[in-house]
């Protein structure tokens, strides 16, 4: 029997051009990168530790490194020209489709499809040989300060709010529009920054609290309270789009109840995924 194996590269570069990439894969490659998303749009336990629901990896084929292609990792994304922060590869021996796969991913390499700095996945197979290659890009997008942007993701929500849609198995219909809320958006822009600066991605802060707690210590009083956070995506769309690929963050997205958002991003490049986002809904009493 063959025992899967890792082989776990980082590497750095900058100032690369994209060219195309986001295409569809086919087959077993197509079906593990389901499967992957699939297990991060729930919590999980891994390494003794409760994961966060997460939005799912983007398919790019510039990421599709052969099993048996070079150990430079670093090289293989410039030559991709994939601009590329942070990469990391699994590397497994022996499973014959992408169920195998996936259990021996699940088993030994929890942490790394979890990690919620990754924004683009890419996967190879040859044989029972597979590679798997996780990565966060330079960030793109040209932002604004952190209310602009916050306006623009509160405009990214009330259109999606606008539409019908599926979250998950649950039919929502369309939902009123939130209105700005200043100090949701100031109890957004302080979350945001801790995360950032103190480099976790998580709900509760380092003291403790949780979303409604930070909320009534900045005076908002309210019947309802809800968080959805994002990391690594570089624009409003981008993170919505995440949001509304994932059934929790879709659910409280789409929640009619709600009727203010605050939101804000903050931005720390000594942090793993160097870009962060907090979207905060709420309903005053």
């Amino acid at each position: 029997m063959r025992v899967p194996s890792v082989a776990c590269l980082f590497g750095l570069t900058l100032g690369l051009l994209a060219s195309g990439g986001a295409q569809a894969f086919t087959g077993e490659e197509a079906q593990l990168i389901d499967t992957i998303n699939s297990y991060r749009s729930q919590a999980q336990r891994c390494a003794g530790e409760a994961s966060l629901e997460l939005p799912p990896l983007n398919s790019d084929t510039r990421l599709a490194l052969s099993p048996e292609g070079t150990r430079d990792l670093q090289q293989a994304m410039t030559r991709a020209a994939y601009p590329m922060v942070n990469v990391q590869a699994i590397s497994l021996s022996g499973p014959r489709d992408a169920k195998a796969a996936m259990k021996a991913v699940e088993e030994s390499f929890c942490q790394v499809v979890l990690d919620p700095q990754f924004v683009d996945i890419g996967v190879s197979q040859e044989g029972r040989d597979w590679r798997i290659v996780l990565a966060r890009p330079l960030l793109s997008g040209r932002l604004g300060d952190w209310q602009a942007e916050g306006q623009k993701l509160l405009q990214e929500v009330n259109a999606a709010r606008n539409l019908p849609r599926q979250c998950g198995g649950q039919p929502y219909p369309a939902a009123p529009a939130l209105t700005w809320s200043t100090t949701l958006a100031g109890v957004a822009a302080t979350h945001t920054r801790n995360m950032a600066n103190q480099n976790f991605f998580d709900h509760i802060d380092r003291e403790g609290r949780t979303p409604g707690d930070r909320a009534e210590l900045a005076g908002y009083l309210y019947r309802q309270i809800g968080e959805n956070i994002a990391a690594g995506r570089d624009t409003a769309r981008k993170v919505v789009d995440g949001w509304l690929a994932s059934p929790g963050h879709c659910a409280t997205l789409m929640n009619p109840d709600f009727r203010e958002l605050g939101a804000a991003y903050a931005v720390d490049p000594k942090s793993d995924a160097g870009i962060y986002w907090t979207g905060m809904f709420g309903t005053p009493q």
